[in-house]
């Protein structure tokens, strides 16, 4: 991380900012209660998930950034956990990473992605997370996705990268958030990947082709 990062990181200690996850409604709901209780209490961030039956939910973490680090962190820990207890289950025997997935105001999206696809390749790079920049918006927002994956540790240091992003670049505008829509009955949703606890028959592998790399400077 450059020092003009570490600055922009040390002088927003004390700055509340705003992640959003998107996570699948089954993943949630063996997360909340407790769990989510526990998370609050330790991270010190405000962890809060959107209500009502659409496949998808929001999840807003609000904090300061070591708050925002520290959920983060226990978060994929939990996901870890999860894809461990699946194998236990499965004939598979290597590993999948876990996958998280945010959401992203798309006028801090070039700032992530960087001139010639460079602040994106260094965050890799440096972190040894996978990280992709959805080319579309999501539906009726001016939000994108960004899709991060790897071990919990590469995870939460991918995390502090972004943090500093969005603090040395603020969102131009206003952002319309994206908000996932309720199924009419009898449709089917189009998952985008979550965390990566396909190992067994139980979880089914989703693939969002719009999640794609992204090499320009928009």
């Amino acid at each position: 991380m450059s020092d003009k990062e570490e600055m922009a990181l040390d002088s927003g200690l004390n700055v509340t900012l705003t992640l959003r996850l998107l996570m699948h409604g089954k993943v949630i709901s063996r997360c909340k209660g407790e769990t989510v209780k526990k998370m609050r209490e330790e991270s010190g961030a405000r962890i809060n998930i959107s209500e009502g039956s659409s496949p998808e939910r929001i999840v807003t973490i609000t904090g300061p950034t070591e708050g925002i680090y520290r959920a983060f962190s226990m978060i994929a820990q939990k996901f870890e956990e999860d894809i461990t207890a699946a194998m236990t289950n499965s004939n598979v025997t290597s590993k999948p990473p876990v996958t998280l997935r945010l959401v992203f105001p798309g006028s801090q999206c070039g700032s992530l992605i960087g001139k010639g696809g460079s602040k994106i390749k260094e965050i890799r790079e440096t972190t040894g997370a996978q990280v992709q920049v959805a080319g579309d918006m999501l539906p009726d927002s001016t939000e994108r996705a960004v899709t991060i994956s790897g071990t919990p540790q590469a995870i939460t240091q991918c995390v502090r990268h972004i943090c500093s992003v969005m603090l040395e670049s603020p969102p131009k505008g206003a952002t319309i958030p994206y908000r996932p829509k309720v199924l009419a009955a009898g449709a089917h949703a189009v998952l985008a990947p979550q965390h990566s606890a396909q190992v067994s028959g139980q979880y089914k592998q989703f693939k969002d082709k719009s999640v794609q790399p992204q090499h320009t400077d928009h």
